[in-house]
């Protein structure tokens, strides 16, 4: 799952956030940023989605 959302975090930005975190303040900044631009929607959701997994990663240790 988690490769399926960097993927679509690459692809469409904000189908990667979404399914990451659900509708929320993260998701309307990626959707902000997307406007703007394919790139910085890009990287903020491989961002956002790259520490999600870091945080959660973390809690299960």
């Amino acid at each position: 799952m988690k490769l399926l959302r960097l993927i679509l975090g690459v692809l469409i930005p904000p189908l990667g956030v979404f399914l990451t975190f659900g509708v929320g303040p993260t998701l309307l900044i990626n959707i902000l940023l997307t406007i703007l631009g394919w790139i910085p929607g890009s990287i903020h959701a491989i961002w956002a989605i790259a520490k999600y997994e870091e945080r959660t990663n973390q809690f299960d240790s």
